[in-house]
């Protein structure tokens, strides 16, 4: 819970010294002079799967988390967005954890809205994976009565971010990503946009302790379209393609003669929906996002990361305190950029 409290107090502290009002446009509606707080029930499923071999030979295994239900609250002001998420004990459970391990889901983020830029850094950390298809690797495993494989140890630590341009000065992704602002017409958008991590993978089997360090970075293009439904409803799918490289330093932490380096090529894709609901005061809604990358490595092996995304979310819109406004407005004076 530290992290927590630190990640709410980085995101009040940004709210009260950065941001740039938005203003009404003949397309748009601003929200960017109201504080929006917001309740996200979210699933997320992080999983990795590695293929070798072709053919009858072919030999896949795939890990995943033993995925739980998170709330996360987000605040929006200004130009800033910012949300964190946790698992509460409440919503925990205990049903599949002798069966699949225990496993950690903790992000933060925080997107910024400057011009037709969009600026997205985030902080994820998923520790506890298991061995999703036994049945593949033992046909004689039954599930409900044996336990899946598991790496309690396995953490996954990703430090990203990416830039994004909107091409169409008349789409608003605010109002698709925060709900900052609402579009009156439909409308679309392509947007090319880089995205950058560092990922450390750290795993510890029969006391051997080992350490990947993984930096990416990826090129892509995608389009954005928000359908406007009468005066409230709104449908925005999209899809996005890309290339990158992967840089990977693998080592045993008891053994450094172990370290390799290696240099991949990565095709990634990503899409999502978002259905919402919008007045000025009340909204709610629903997202659901996939991504997927994929590298291969010597001697016919295949990695591929895929994460599924879902939420469901109601939020509210209100005149900031005095005190976050009067505060803002002077740092503004002294910081025009802001």
């Amino acid at each position: 819970m530290n992290f927590l409290k630190a990640g709410l107090l980085i995101v009040f502290s940004l709210i009260t010294t950065q941001g740039k009002a938005q203003s009404d446009t003949t397309n748009t509606k601003s929200y960017a002079d109201q504080v929006m707080i917001r309740v996200n029930l979210d699933t997320n499923i992080e999983r990795y799967v590695f293929s070798m071999g072709e053919g009858k030979n072919a030999f896949n295994m795939d890990l995943s988390i033993n995925n739980k239900t998170k709330t996360s609250f987000s605040i929006d002001y200004r130009i800033i967005s910012a949300t964190v998420s946790f698992t509460p004990q409440f919503l925990q459970g205990k049903n599949d954890d002798e069966m699949k391990g225990k496993s950690s889901y903790t992000d933060l983020s925080f997107r910024f809205f400057p011009g037709r830029f969009i600026q997205n850094v985030y902080y994820k950390n998923v520790k506890g994976f298991y061995v999703e298809n036994m049945k593949d690797l033992s046909p004689e495993w039954q599930e409900g009565r044996d336990q899946y494989y598991q790496f309690p140890n396995l953490r996954v630590q990703t430090f990203g971010g990416s830039t994004s341009y909107i091409l169409n000065k008349n789409f608003s992704a605010r109002s698709i990503y925060t709900q900052g602002e609402w579009q009156y017409k439909s409308s679309g958008s392509w947007v090319p946009f880089v995205d950058y991590d560092l990922t450390i993978f750290r795993n510890t089997i029969d006391g051997v302790k080992s350490k990947d360090t993984q930096y990416n970075i990826g090129g892509n293009i995608g389009y954005f379209y928000n359908w406007v439904i009468g005066k409230k409803v709104n449908i925005s799918p999209y899809l996005a393609v890309g290339i990158g490289g992967k840089f990977s330093s693998y080592r045993d932490l008891d053994n450094e003669s172990t370290k390799q380096n290696a240099q991949y090529a990565t095709i990634r894709m990503q899409g999502g929906l978002h259905v919402g609901y919008n007045t000025d005061r009340f909204l709610f809604g629903g997202k659901m996002n996939f991504k997927n990358y994929a590298y291969d490595q010597k001697n016919n092996q295949t990695v591929e990361n895929n994460n599924l995304y879902g939420l469901l979310y109601i939020g509210y819109r209100f005149a900031p305190p005095k005190v976050v406004k009067n505060t803002y407005d002077k740092v503004q004076k002294k910081i025009p950029v802001l």
